[in-house]
């Protein structure tokens, strides 16, 4: 038993609060960086998908690599290297020139959050004896959920003071903070047997989703998903995808063993968790616009109002376990994607005038639901498997829920911008043809051809929130469709009430699963 563990556990937690933060902070700058220089980079609607994306898709691609690489390794060595590129990531995006240079640069951060995200809780599991791990695990998650409740309002905060780079700049004191205590305190380890990497496999899904999400985004952007381009890329990115799935099942050290999903129960509880992180990724895209650019709230103000999200789930998901004891996991997770799909479908009632204790409210139940789904599926995927495959499995879930939310803001955002355009299209027929596309593309460019107008362009304000308001709608519609899919699922698939001495297994895997 390491004497500084509880040292330990403070550094790897503020390395893995960076890397959550990130993304939890950049929610709140989305419209600060779409609107135009020199407040923002004029992202377009497209750009701004591919700025989360691009970070998600690395992330979720390198993720077993990454494990494997600090087993072999060293995992404080490959800790120090990712929190290196991470901090190096976040410098180069703050100072980005354009949207593309920050579409770059958030790959580089992904690329370093990849070997961050694993190496913290293999430490953790080093330093700590068994008896002491679920407490370890439980303050280890706790601080996950600390980073998304208080990202947003970081990031408000930031903006009402500084440009939209601080958001980024941020990181870089914390990261050298934690690579400074992370070499006076950190000790090496590594695994005696390490698996092989496999980088064929990794090759072929990163290609293959930057493929399929290049494809939906520009359907989107074009409000075409029958234009050739669209259908060539998301064709064959479905091609390279299940060329990976063919090349796992043959090779004989595999980034994901395929053989998981042989296992109903496996495949319908990490579904279920790609559903949840589709629907949730894709509402918070267009609840940022829809509180900035329609209701005229503060970045700081925004951030506030998506306090209840976060909350709900700190409060209760340490407590679901007790539903899922009184009920069991079918019942308790039914019941929270039945939730989440009436939350979102609440979202298709929402205008520009409603009050706004009704969206906090919605906030509130979909965090509820998040929670009583998130920890019950975790338990199901750690008790579906060997013990020995608790990392893996850890790891294959993660990697879910990054794909998950990458396609719930490729789908979703693809949704919202063609139903705007649609909307918007036939007012603005008075501008000039050169300006019309950009300028129907989002309700950013629209405002934004808007005031370079003058007196002129306000009569386009009304239109535009109009048009969004709808777009929104069609796309919380969609978003409910998916949540309700994951009710289907877990009704159909999942184990229903257990024994009591099975519901009290293998905590410390939960938890670490559920992050």
């Amino acid at each position: 038993m390491h004497r500084r563990r509880w040292a330990i556990l403070g550094v790897l937690m503020l390395s893995l609060l960076i890397v959550v933060l990130d993304n939890s902070i950049l929610n709140v700058a989305i419209k600060t960086i779409s609107t135009p220089a020199p407040t923002g980079l004029g992202a377009t609607q497209s750009e701004l998908e591919w700025a989360i994306n691009s970070y998600t898709l690395v992330f979720a691609g390198l993720l077993f690599s990454a494990g494997l690489l600090g087993d072999r390794l060293g995992r404080k060595k490959v800790l120090l290297a990712g929190l290196a590129v991470f901090g190096i990531g976040s410098a180069l995006a703050a100072e980005s020139g354009s949207p593309v240079q920050l579409i770059a640069f958030r790959a580089v951060m992904g690329l370093g959050a990849a070997f961050v995200m694993p190496a913290t809780l293999a430490v953790l599991m080093n330093v700590f004896e068994r008896d002491e791990q679920p407490k370890a695990i439980g303050i280890w998650a706790g601080g996950v959920g600390l980073a998304i409740a208080i990202g947003p309002i970081t990031g408000g905060v930031l903006l009402d003071h500084f440009w939209w780079g601080s958001v980024f700049l941020v990181n870089v004191p914390i990261v050298i903070l934690a690579l400074a205590l992370m070499i006076w305190l950190v000790p090496d380890s590594r695994d005696p047997s390490p698996g092989r990497i496999d980088p064929i496999g990794v090759v072929l899904s990163v290609v293959g989703l930057v493929l399929l999400v290049y494809g939906i985004i520009k359907g989107g952007q074009l409000a075409d998903f029958t234009d050739p381009t669209v259908l060539a890329s998301t064709g064959a990115g479905l091609v390279v995808l299940a060329l990976f799935v063919v090349f796992e099942k043959r090779s004989d050290h595999p980034s994901i063993d395929m053989s998981y999903f042989g296992n109903k129960v496996f495949s319908a509880a990490i579904s279920v968790i790609a559903l949840v992180f589709f629907a949730l990724m894709g509402v918070t895209f267009f609840s940022v616009f829809y509180t900035q650019s329609v209701r005229g709230y503060t970045p700081l103000q925004t951030g506030l109002l998506m306090l209840p999200l976060a909350a709900a789930q700190m409060i209760f998901a340490p407590r679901a376990r007790l539903v899922v004891d009184r009920f069991g996991i079918k019942a308790t997770t039914t019941a929270a994607m039945v939730v989440i799909a009436a939350m979102l479908a609440a979202f298709a009632g929402l205008e520009a005038d409603t009050p706004i204790w009704i969206l906090e409210v919605i906030f509130f139940l979909m965090g509820t639901g998040m929670a009583h789904i998130m920890t019950p599926t975790s338990v199901v995927i750690m008790q579906a498997l060997p013990r020995e495959k608790a990392g893996s499995a850890s790891a294959l879930s993660n990697t879910f829920r990054q794909v998950g939310g990458a396609l719930g803001i490729a789908v979703l955002g693809s949704v919202l911008s063609a139903s705007y355009r649609d909307a918007i299209q036939d007012k603005l027929t008075l501008l000039p043809a050169g300006v019309r596309h950009t300028a129907g593309e989002s309700i950013e460019a629209t405002l934004g051809v808007a005031a370079r107008l003058g007196p002129e362009g306000k009569a386009l304000v009304s239109p535009a929130n109009d048009a969004f308001l709808h777009a929104m709608h069609v796309t919380a519609l969609w978003g409910s469709g998916v949540a309700v899919i994951g009710a289907i699922v877990v009704a159909l698939f999942l184990p229903g009430k257990q024994p009591a001495p099975q519901a009290e297994q293998k905590e410390a895997e939960l938890v670490a699963a559920e992050n």
